[in-house]
């Protein structure tokens, strides 16, 4: 009796799992049936896509086997000119790296930053226009002062940099970089713009480069007019004359041009001490 009964029980026991096996098969045909549809062949009269053409261009000049190192490069013309720029000089933000600030007034130079080095303004980085230094050898602020409020974004036509004090070829104030700008001797059409913005700021700016005398001379000129208050409770009051005159004739490679630069600003410097503290002598 003891062994029938545990003949008896294993056969219940078993039961179960020879039902469920018919149950396991159903669900597998259930889910194998919707992938056969996904995997269904295309239609024999389908035609393979064909995609359109796209160019990739380089963002900036090449300087393979020109540049000594990764650190040099230019800026072209159409890049600095989609650029946004509150400040003249932010124009020089298009350096991988460098950052370009701005305290105790618009007029005022700005301050530089490298690489996450506090270049002051400019003591540690070169910078010209046209070849010619901005960097003030001598400043009561700092030497190496660099005031570029003269600067006009729109007659920028290449930016290059050089990143670390390898190149000996760019002497003082290049201990950090050295920036270069390039102004423009002629331009494809002339330029009238009007900006006004919040905290009074207003901008007017005018530009041409018509033909001059015989064979290609060109007469470019630029007058810039602006104002600004800045966000001061005491207003800055920025007021800034700048004009630009250059004769230019052949091109780059054979030709030369000849520029008369001024510029002049007037504003209420927010700084350290207040004005009537020096005026009491305290």
């Amino acid at each position: 009796m003891p062994s029938n009964t545990h003949r008896i029980r294993h056969r219940r026991g078993s039961g179960p799992t020879r039902g469920a096996v018919p149950a396991a098969a159903l669900v597998i045909l259930a889910l194998a049936g919707p992938a056969r549809a996904q995997t269904a062949s295309p239609a024999a009269d389908a035609e393979p896509g064909t995609l359109s053409t796209v160019d990739v261009e380089g963002s900036r000049t090449s300087q393979l086997g020109v540049a000594d190192s990764a650190n040099a490069g230019i800026v072209t013309r159409e890049q600095l000119e989609a650029r946004t720029v509150y400040r003249p000089a932010e124009l020089l933000e298009a350096t991988p790296g460098l950052i370009v600030s701005q305290h105790s007034g618009e007029g005022k130079a700005n301050q530089f930053y490298l690489r996450g080095f506090n270049l002051d303004h400019g003591t540690d980085l070169r910078t010209t226009v046209d070849g010619v230094r901005v960097n003030q050898r001598s400043h009561a602020h700092g030497q190496g002062w660099t005031d570029l409020n003269f600067l006009m974004p729109e007659l920028v036509t290449a930016l290059g940099y050089r990143k670390g004090p390898y190149d000996a070829s760019e002497g003082d104030f290049a201990s950090a970089g050295a920036v270069s700008l390039r102004y423009a001797d002629r331009l494809d059409r002339g330029i009238a713009s009007l900006g006004v913005g919040q905290r009074g700021y207003r901008r007017a700016f005018v530009a041409d480069s018509p033909q001059v005398g015989p064979g290609d001379g060109r007469l470019l000129y630029a007058l810039e007019a602006m104002r600004n208050d800045g966000p001061f409770q005491n207003p800055d009051d920025y007021r800034k004359l700048n004009g630009v005159l250059r004769y230019s004739r052949g091109d780059e490679a054979n030709g030369f041009n000849v520029t008369a630069m001024a510029y002049g600003a007037k504003w209420n410097a927010t700084d350290q001490i207040p004005a009537r503290a020096v005026a009491s002598g305290a």
